[in-house]
């Protein structure tokens, strides 16, 4: 220990900040709070710095990060911990499937206290791209939203469509498929659509048929990039009065339906339109065999007062290309509690899914956890490592099965953050740490909701120049 402190006042002589020496640093009591909480995190060998910050009691933080023989320090920016960005994926190479220790020394008032902790270091590398949709978290109170794309080995972002630009329509549900290739959102009001890009190509499609009961909502696009599987849903939102949820979001009615999109048609199936039965958030298996679905008894009668006796299963059907099978197969059931936001692992291994005590809509509920189970039923559990005492929900499996990236509102039950944990192949999770901002106070001051992220090997094949030309031809009509 003594070593690494040496090496900390040796990189920080010749700063002009103020510096301790090895006589007046005192090991503190007890961990020092910093944020976001990266202590003990297992990361990929491909992540962005993991900046950090102590709190505004501390006047200056000195950090080195040591794997062997390999050391990159922070620079001295007050309180703020932050890291070159070339040194930092150099040590991640050096350190690949190892540990990285960090040794913190840092000024309160006239005294200097250290503290150390381990990150581990994964060989399975994260895909790069995470898009999200920005809105602030409410219901119909919001203003500008913003469909971003974040490259997750460094701090690039960029918009893929701004709302304020689309007519001030609203714009949900990114998706991506076919490794990244076949991609779709959804634009509401005046001039919506479904815009999708598949084999390179932009343009817009309208997702229904007159056998519908309405437009298609959450979604999931199949292997090929050929099909996409979403819920139609009449969607009613009530407010709570009694209890700590802020919102309450329920169907009144939801079917299934299925979009080939070389052919325009849609394709569907008495089985999954059943009046006297709720069907939503369904999800293609990887090899686009079978279709995941959450089905409820529709509640006699529909109300607000009878949302806490939704108890939504996890079913699958079979699907051939051509179409739906002929029966169902129930995956997970529980009389305590409610499955929803169902996504596939691409090894075919493990469905992961949000488990909430009740209903369809678990972004306010605060028991909302992550949980995974197999795709033949086997091993229900709830990721616990990862899950805290907020919503965890709205996640999305990296093309290598290894690492799971959802929001999350743990830091001050209101916002979501993007969140990213590791699963190993029995589907155990570790500890989930925030994706890395450039500015580790960013997500602080940033009053918007990072909603529904969605991960991918490569860009989104498309610019928001091109976006905005295709929604105004024919003036947005």
């Amino acid at each position: 220990m003594k070593r690494i402190f040496t090496i900390i006042i040796s990189c920080i002589a010749c700063a002009c900040v103020p510096s301790p020496d090895e006589t007046n640093i005192f090991s503190s009591p007890q961990p020092l709070s910093i944020y976001p909480d990266y202590r003990n995190v297992t990361i990929p060998c491909n992540i962005a710095p993991l900046h950090f910050m102590l709190s505004d009691s501390f006047s200056a933080v000195h950090v080195v990060a040591q794997s062997g023989n390999s050391i990159v320090r922070s620079d001295a920016r007050g309180n703020k911990v932050i890291f070159n960005e070339k040194d930092w994926h150099q040590l991640l190479r050096t350190s690949a499937d190892a540990s990285i220790c960090i040794s913190i020394v840092a000024q309160c008032g006239s005294v200097w206290l250290s503290d150390t902790f381990s990150i581990s270091i994964s060989t399975d590398s994260i895909d790069p791209y995470v898009t999200y949709r920005l809105i602030e978290p409410g219901y119909e109170v919001w203003n500008e939203i913003a469909i971003e794309e974040r490259c997750l080995e460094n701090f690039y972002t960029r918009p893929l469509a701004l709302n304020k630009r689309l007519n001030n329509n609203c714009m949900n549900c990114h998706l991506h498929g076919q490794g990244g290739q076949t991609t779709l959102f959804h634009i509401r009001g005046k001039g919506g659509a479904t815009f999708l890009c598949r084999n390179g190509i932009l343009r817009k499609t309208y997702l229904r048929s007159e056998q519908m009961r309405g437009g298609a909502i959450y979604g999931d696009i199949d292997c090929t990039g050929q099909f996409g599987v979403f819920s139609t849903n009449n969607i009613i939102p009530a407010l709570h009065s009694t209890c700590n949820n802020r919102l309450e979001v329920y169907d009144t009615e939801s079917d299934l339906c299925i979009a080939d999109f070389d052919n325009g048609q849609m394709i569907l199936s008495p089985i999954v339109a059943d009046t006297a039965t709720l069907e939503t958030f369904p999800c293609f298996s990887a090899d686009g065999k079978q279709v995941f679905y959450c089905s409820s008894p529709l509640p006699q009668p529909v109300s607000p007062d009878n949302v806490r006796n939704l108890h939504y299963a996890i079913l699958s059907i079979s699907f051939d290309g051509t179409a739906w099978g002929t029966k169902t197969d129930t995956i997970w059931h529980s009389d305590n509690g409610s499955a929803s936001l169902l996504k596939a692992s691409p090894d075919n291994k493990f469905i992961a899914f949000t488990h909430s005590a009740y209903g369809t809509f678990p972004i306010w509920h605060k028991e909302s956890d992550l949980w995974i189970v197999g795709t033949d039923g086997s091993n229900p559990h709830p990721l616990t490592s990862a899950n805290s005492d907020r919503s965890d929900s709205y996640h999305t499996w990296s093309s290598n099965s290894r690492w799971i990236v959802f929001a999350s509102k743990r830091y001050d039950g209101q916002y979501g953050r993007v969140c990213i944990t590791h699963i190993d192949t029995l589907g155990n999770a570790t500890k989930a740490f925030i994706m890395p901002q450039a500015d580790p106070s960013y997500d602080i001051i940033n009053l918007k909701s990072y909603n529904i992220p969605d991960i991918s090997p490569c860009p989104a094949p498309y610019s928001i120049e091109q976006v905005e030309k295709i929604f105004w031809e024919n003036n947005g009509k």
